[in-house]
């Protein structure tokens, strides 16, 4: 497709956004958006989970222009908020940018779309139109979520199902682009092949001749029971398989930390790691044999990689990568998280199946796509971009 610049003056775009996933999927957008000449951009990062956050600024090479650095030891979801709407008027009237990018369905997501509602600033949405239709499961994800499409202007839904989902919604046609994830642009500038852990405790696991789990769990609604849930069944695992390691990333919330060491603390073959960099994630997730995670990206990110997935929740907003098969929902019983991992583990052809299922995620080019849809929708670029479609 064929870039043409209708007009001088560049669109000024800010991007907003303040958790790791976050700044994992924006990377690679921003890189693109600071490429075209027709764009001036700008960052702003809130800052929700502060390391985190860093940890990718760093890995990715990206100076945020403004941060408003509004995390809190044990915040609330209103503190938060109101946080990020107050720190945001200020850039917002210093920046004066034609449209805000934001990022998903996190917090800073939310009240970065109220802020520029509030200044009829333009709002594009990234990763826009994913649903589990149940307003507590992920909380708070699914109302942000639907609370920013609803102030919108342009969405930019990852696949087919999203944009269903944002038509049923009464979302026009036309300010909708399927584009794939840019969890896959970032994946491609992240995972290598003869990669050397900064972590030493990672380069003493035998990679090749173990089946490494890699876990993630922390989300908000598996906190208490379901966690210690997710905890017990892991040793559980642990102790009935010798050639079975164990790398459970856990979340700095004290709330995750103190159940993962309570509960796991001294069980042999299970490696109790802080969140790593976007690199060391990256590449472990590579060289394990399957995850087990009640996150949202690494849904996307492991059928990349020909990883299978057990989803530690009870729903998803990612039903794509279930019917391909490459994903499957087991929710936070303990028996069942314990028997689903069994499976995988000693069952070849399920493990096969899973492990070669299509990614319907992306193809490394979402970022390009979101930019082309941003200079079509101002005027800047001659022809609609052609949606993303995977291949099959």
């Amino acid at each position: 497709m064929e870039r043409m610049v209708m007009g001088l003056s560049k669109v000024k775009i800010l991007s907003i956004f303040g958790t790791r996933p976050e700044a994992i999927k924006m990377a690679p957008l921003i890189k693109e958006l600071q490429g075209r000449q027709e764009i001036e951009s700008r960052v702003c990062v809130t800052a929700q989970h502060r390391e985190m956050l860093d940890q990718v600024l760093e890995v990715f090479n990206i100076t945020p222009d403004y941060d408003l650095n509004v995390m809190k030891d044990r915040q609330s979801l209103s503190g938060i908020t109101t946080r990020v709407l107050q720190g945001l008027e200020e850039v917002l009237v210093n920046v004066k940018p034609d449209m805000i990018l934001v990022h998903g369905d996190t917090t800073t997501t939310f009240a970065g779309s109220l802020a520029a509602y509030y200044n009829k600033i333009q709002i594009g949405h990234v990763e826009a139109g994913l649903r589990t239709f149940d307003k507590y499961f992920p909380f708070p994800e699914e109302i942000n979520r639907k609370l920013t499409g609803v102030m919108a202007d342009v969405h930019f839904a990852p696949t087919q199902t999203s944009k269903n989902n944002l038509l049923n919604e009464g979302i026009k046609e036309e300010d909708i682009f399927i584009t794939g994830n840019t969890a896959i642009d970032a994946m491609t500038l992240t995972v290598k092949k003869d990669y050397r852990f900064e972590t030493e405790e990672l380069n003493n696991i035998d990679f090749k001749n173990k089946k490494v789990i890699m876990v993630t769990a922390h989300r908000r609604e598996n906190w208490g029971k379901p966690l210690n849930n997710i905890c017990t069944a892991l040793g559980k695992l642990a102790d009935r398989y010798e050639d079975v390691e164990i790398v459970y990333l856990v979340h700095m919330n004290p709330v995750v930390r103190e159940t993962a060491f309570d509960v796991l603390g001294n069980t042999d073959r299970v490696h109790l790691l802080p969140a790593l960099n976007i690199m060391e994630a990256h590449n472990l997730m590579d060289r394990s044999y399957m995850i087990l995670t009640d996150s949202g990206g690494i849904q996307e990110e492991g059928p990349h990689l020909g990883k299978p997935v057990l989803v530690m929740r009870d729903v998803t907003e990612r039903p794509e990568a279930v019917a391909a098969g490459t994903v499957r929902v087991v929710g936070t019983d303990m028996d069942n998280i314990f028997n689903e991992a069994c499976s995988l583990i000693e069952n070849k052809n399920l493990y096969t199946s899973m492990a070669n299922a299509v990614n319907p995620y992306g193809d490394g080019s979402a970022s390009r796509r979101i930019v082309d849809g941003i200079l079509y929708h101002f005027g800047k670029l001659e022809g609609r971009p052609i949606d993303f479609e995977p291949v099959r």
